[in-house]
Formats: C-alpha cells, sequence, structure tokens
C-alpha cells in the first residue's frame, strides 16, 4: 500500500515539477509555475516520508529542523540584493547533500554496486563535491570575500582536473561571468540528483534532477550567446583581466549634474529609457524608480526599462527586482528588441550599470568585453549615469560612455539620487 502511494505521489510530483517549468518560462504564468512547483515538492516529500525502507525518523526530524532553521531566516531576512549569494548558498547544499548520499552509498553497499551503478554513483559523488565547493566559491566572489576579479596562473587547465576542481574551476572567473556561472552550477546541482536517482532507483529524482540539469545547461548556452562567449572561455578565461596598456589611461574630465537639473531634463523629455544595474539592486532603489516611473508617466512620457541578458549578478535579476516594485512586465524590454530605438530616445537613464553599456564591447579589440552584445545607450540624445563614484564594473575597465558629451554623470547613492530628482518632478507639478 505504501509503495503504491509512494509511486503515485513520485508521479505526481513528477508531472507538477514539468508542468511548474513550462509556466515558469513566460511572466504571465510564472505565479503558477511556483505554486506548482511547491505543491509537486511537496508531494515528493510527503511520498518519501512513507516509503517501506523508512525505519526511524528520528534523524530525519532532526534534519527537517535543522533544516528549517537555517532555511526559514535565509527566506525571511535575506535582502533582494543578496539573492544570488543564496542562491549559490543553495546550490552548494543541494550538491553537497548528493555527494553525501553516493559517498554513503559506496560504504553501506560493498561489493554490491555493479558496472553502472558505480558509474552514475561516481559521477553523483565528481559532480556533488564540485558543485558544492565551487558555489561556495560562487557566493566568496558575490560577497566580495574572494576577490571578483579573475585569479589566473600558469597551467591551470592542467591543474583544475585535480580534487580542488571547484575552487579551482571558480578562481579564474571574472565577476562579469558570475551570472552564467550560477547557471552552470544550477545545471551541476541537477545533473547530480539525476545520477543519485539512478543509484537510489528513485525515477522523481532522476525527472527531477534531468530537469534541473537541462534548465540550467540552456540557460547557460543562452547567456554566453548573450555575452558572445564559449564556454570553453568562460569556464577556462580571465574575464576581466585589464591589459597594461589598458590600464594606465589619463584622467579626463565628466559632465556632473544635480537632482534638479536631471528632473527637468526627464520632465521635459517625451520618450525615456531606464537601464538598471547592480548598482541599483546594492541600493535597493527599485522602489524608487517605480516612483520615478509614476511621475514621469503622469507627465505623459513614455518609460521603457532596457533589460540586458546579464545586467545584476543572476539570470533574470533586474526583472525580479522591478516586479518587486510592482512595474509593469510589459515595460521591461529585452536587449534585442530596444536597441533600436535608442536613437529616438530623448533620454537614457542608467542607474548602476556598467560594462552592458560599454561602447568599447563594439570597437576595442583589446577590450576584455570585446564582442559582447550591449546595450546602445551611447546613440540616445541624452545620457544620464546614475553612479557612485567613477570605479570600474566587474571587467576592471572604464567606461566610454562616462566621457561623451551627450553624457550627465550623476554621482551619489542611486536610491537617494532618484528620490530627489522624484522630488523635483513633484515640486515642479505642484508649481505648475
Amino acid at each position: 500500500m505504501t509503495t503504491a502511494f509512494t509511486q503515485a505521489t513520485y508521479l505526481a510530483a513528477a508531472v507538477a515539477f514539468i508542468l511548474s517549468l513550462k509556466w515558469l518560462s513566460r511572466p504571465p504564468t510564472a505565479r503558477r509555475g511556483l505554486l506548482v512547483g511547491e505543491i509537486g515538492m511537496a508531494l515528493a516529500i510527503v511520498g518519501t516520508l512513507v516509503h517501506r525502507e523508512i525505519i526511524s525518523y528520528e534523524w530525519i526530524l532532526v534534519g527537517m529542523v535543522a533544516g528549517t532553521a537555517v532555511g526559514l531566516p535565509l527566506a525571511v531576512f535575506m535582502p533582494m540584493t543578496h539573492v544570488p549569494q543564496r542562491t549559490a548558498v543553495s546550490h552548494a547544499f543541494g550538491a553537497l547533500a548528493a555527494a553525501l548520499v553516493g559517498t554513503a552509498e559506496y560504504y553501506l553497499r560493498p561489493g554490491e554496486l555493479g558496472t553502472f551503478t558505480m558509474t552514475v554513483l561516481s559521477l553523483e559523488v565528481i559532480l556533488g563535491y564540485l558543485t558544492f565547493s565551487g558555489s561556495l566559491m560562487a557566493f566568496g566572489k558575490l560577497q566580495d570575500l574572494v576577490p571578483s576579479r579573475p585569479v589566473v596562473y600558469r597551467g591551470q587547465n592542467v591543474t583544475n582536473l585535480a580534487l580542488l576542481f571547484g575552487v579551482l574551476l571558480i578562481i579564474p572567473i571574472g565577476g562579469a561571468d558570475m551570472p552564467t556561472v550560477i547557471a552552470l552550477l544550477n545545471s551541476y546541482a541537477g545533473l547530480s540528483a539525476a545520477m543519485m536517482g539512478f543509484v537510489l532507483d528513485n525515477k522523481l529524482l532522476i525527472v527531477a534532477g534531468a530537469l534541473d540539469g537541462s534548465s540550467g545547461f540552456i540557460l547557460s548556452v543562452i547567456m554566453c550567446r548573450a555575452m558572445n562567449r564559449s564556454f570553453a572561455n568562460v569556464l577556462f578565461g580571465g574575464f576581466g583581466q585589464v591589459p597594461v596598456s589598458a590600464a594606465a589611461v589619463e584622467p579626463r574630465s565628466v559632465r556632473s549634474a544635480s537632482p534638479e537639473e536631471a528632473a527637468e531634463i526627464l520632465g521635459a523629455s517625451s520618450a525615456v529609457v531606464v537601464v538598471p544595474g547592480y548598482g541599483m539592486a546594492v541600493a535597493q532603489a527599485q522602489h524608487k524608480v517605480r516612483e520615478l516611473y509614476d511621475a514621469l508617466t503622469k507627465r505623459g512620457v513614455e518609460v521603457r526599462f532596457a533589460i540586458h541578458p546579464v545586467a545584476g549578478r543572476m539570470p533574470g535579476h533586474m526583472n525580479v527586482l522591478l516586479a518587486e516594485a510592482d512595474i509593469p512586465y510589459d515595460r521591461l524590454v529585452e536587449m534585442e528588441e530596444i536597441n533600436p530605438d535608442f536613437p529616438r530616445t530623448d533620454v537614457v537613464l542608467v542607474i548602476g550599470a556598467n560594462d552592458v553599456v560599454n561602447p568599447a564591447a563594439r570597437h576595442d579589440p583589446a577590450s576584455p568585453i570585446h564582442g559582447m552584445p550591449i546595450l546602445d545607450v551611447d546613440q540616445a540624445r541624452t545620457v544620464m549615469v546614475i553612479k557612485r563614484s567613477m570605479a570600474p564594473g566587474f571587467a576592471g575597465i572604464e567606461n566610454e560612455i562616462f566621457y561623451l558629451d551627450k553624457t550627465m554623470m550623476l554621482f551619489g547613492d542611486a536610491k537617494t539620487f532618484v528620490g530627489e530628482i522624484v522630488k523635483e518632478l513633484a515640486s515642479a507639478r505642484g508649481a505648475a
């Protein structure tokens, strides 16, 4: 009876996971996909808890309590700006669990493992520990505990075959490639879970792991194409290295502006494009950006948001932040669709983005971002850039757009500066 119930719940959970992934691929159905995925996971847990091979629940309860004690605060108190780090930690924990299960199976069943089982078990353990250590390194880079610049050395591709592959896999990768790395680590974790399903003869793990692994892999490929990068280049390159010739650049002057000047120009515009970046996430400025959107829209200004595929530190980072601020999803426009519109745009407001708007990617072969598709904001009539300082982005190079005659630098915290612009717009509207 319990076996039949377990298999039934596993089948229902597998169907729920497939539907969840399908619905999560489209914004209008994403909430439904999330709910169905949660229901599927609940079914999988219930089906496992009544499995006939479970003879004691003490350690299971201990694990559930410990996991809840760690996971609940992470979910409730983790700020949106740290979601990439939390994602990396989740990958690490999931992969470690798969690796530990594989290790335990090896010692619990000595001499019982056939060639196929031993092969998939080995893959499970290798991928599990690789993803665990690699995800921790990714967390360190995202959290600035480890330098975000690539750490490269002679013969690194040979030593990467060592036991510390996960660590050595991540340290040569620069911060600009972290969104792709996060997706790839997600793929590794899923493949490890699928291998664990073969070892345990658990069809649900096979299905769920295969879905996770394949979707993460496909996302990595899509993001590499968006950056004009190859997998080999991401995994073994040193993205973000600054050539010596490019590092020594003579100081150049820039034109700065106040919130009052920025508000006057924005208020007189007919078409504005906002380009969000990681700086917006750090400042938690998304809600102020929503206020700016409302203020300009009331004036009859068309406001849209240009989304670069790798803006932020994880796939879809900017989409999540703007959705949190209840900005209409139809106002978010992908790079390929909005690039032809920049020449007809009055003002582009760049908030904390850097490398994804740097024209050097188009014409400078010596640049580490050369060939990466960018948002063509330099073709707009006026460019405003909100930035704390002139510090370079993840790629470690200066942004040419800062020095254009049409560019106005708005120095300060993004949340505070956008708030001041909103106040100026409100004052001007009240005076009118």
